[in-house]
């Protein structure tokens, strides 16, 4: 047998497996529609998918394309069949077009399966997966899927596929350096992180509610999220504990997106910040998982974390993301001039103070002078740990004042070892 023997043969078998894949999933689905004659089976479906690999296989496009016309014809007279059953059995009106598409998919499969049966193959999983969750999708988008998340999720996607393939990938010196793309990226960033937080607290439940919440929301600002939970904290002296966790693991979550930064805008200076990141991320992991056990010890964990569960429209906060880039983009202009007025000095000064605020920014506006070369890595290194430094400061000031002394004390002591840890690395490795 030669090569191109093989091959046809090869694509067939891969035709012949998605009809019957397919087939074999619409089988059952027709043994479950009782009083009904679906138009299709697994007979059908593997005969419909070798026929298009037998088209294929000709090499005539024309009787390919006759072989799909016929399929569609074929299918219409099957869907005005079925329509009509079910109206003469008094079923629904619409008998659904499902299975009459999935057996146009079918021949288009067996057409791919010759030039690329491997591609053919995934797909033909993927539509099989597709039709056997029917249920389970048809109940997450009428029943789990809020108005509110469905909204959220289009804004999401419009502006990954839309908005972002529009903007340039080229450094704007009126940025600073940075890439309208790369700062689209970054509230994408921001968002997509919220998203997760969302569907963490909904696949997880209440029970892990505030330590969830505190650590995708700390991706927006880990000092508001600390104000906020310091704030329940006084008024709710029983969910004090859970809040604390939930702070902590705020802190967790800048040391991810300063890294997470690091790589989407300078990846050489990310290396260099790779053990602090570690160093510090694993400090605060530990410190926020103590507190969660102090927290499921004192209280009922899924009675505190339910109240705590964000209720607002949706899961997104575009607004709060926007804040972020604007401010982002104001600290990297200012940056960008300290380091050329005052040079070294100038810009950790800056740097810190722009800290003070948020951690964020500076760390960006650090990523995108080294993107651009006017940085090296070490620098960016120390940077982003002075800017860490002086937002730890901020937030454990915020504590005191937003929670008390035991709250803050409970914030700050597990904060500044984290920072402390993190910082050897640099210290010794100069």
């Amino acid at each position: 047998m030669d090569e191109a023997t093989r091959a046809t043969a090869t694509g067939i078998a891969v035709a012949l497996g998605c009809g019957l894949l397919i087939g074999l999933e619409r089988e059952r689905r027709k043994r479950a529609r009782r009083g009904v004659r679906a138009a299709a089976g697994i007979r059908t479906f593997t005969v419909v998918a070798i026929a298009g690999a037998l088209a294929q296989a000709l090499a005539q496009p024309l009787l390919v394309a006759l072989g799909a016309a016929a399929v569609v014809v074929l299918v219409a007279i099957a869907y005005r069949a079925s329509r009509q059953a079910a109206l003469a059995g008094g079923g629904e009106d619409d008998a659904g077009l499902t299975t009459e598409l999935a057996l146009v998919v079918t021949y288009l499969l067996g057409v791919l399966a010759l030039p690329q049966p491997g591609l053919a193959a995934a797909v033909a999983v993927v539509v099989a997966m597709l039709l056997a969750a029917r249920d389970r999708l048809h109940r997450f988008a009428t029943q789990l899927l809020s108005e509110a998340e469905l909204h959220d999720a289009l804004l999401l996607a419009a502006l990954a596929l839309v908005l972002l393939p529009l903007l340039p990938g080229e450094p704007v010196p009126a940025l600073a350096g940075l890439a309208p793309r790369a700062l689209l990226w970054l509230v994408l960033l921001i968002l997509l992180l919220q998203a997760a937080g969302h569907v963490a607290l909904r696949l997880f439940g209440a029970r892990a509610g505030l330590a969830l919440a505190g650590f995708f929301s700390g991706f927006v600002s880990s000092t508001a999220t600390i104000a906020s939970l310091g704030a329940r904290a006084r008024a709710q002296p029983a969910h004090a504990a859970a809040c604390r966790a939930g702070a902590v693991f705020s802190g967790a979550a800048t040391w991810v997106q300063a890294m997470l930064m690091l790589l989407a805008l300078a990846p050489s200076a990310a290396r260099a910040f790779v053990p602090a990141a570690a160093l510090g991320l694993a400090a605060t992991l530990v410190a926020g998982a103590w507190h969660v056990r102090r927290a499921r010890a004192r209280e009922q964990a899924g009675r505190a974390a339910s109240s705590a569960l964000p209720r607002s429209g949706g899961p997104l906060r575009p607004r709060e993301a926007a804040i972020v880039a604007a401010l982002l983009t104001g600290v990297s202009l200012a940056v960008a001039w300290a380091q050329q007025a005052f040079g070294a000095l100038g810009l950790m000064a800056l740097t810190a103070l722009a800290a003070l605020a948020d951690a964020h920014a500076p760390v960006a506006a650090l990523a995108a002078l080294a993107g651009a070369g006017q940085l090296d890595a070490a620098t960016v290194r120390d940077g982003a740990l002075l800017a860490i430094a002086c937002n730890t400061l901020t937030r454990s000031v915020v504590a005191f004042v937003s929670g008390g002394r035991g709250y803050g004390a409970a914030v700050a002591l597990s904060l500044w070892p984290a920072l402390l840890l993190a910082a050897l690395p640099a210290a010794f490795f100069r």
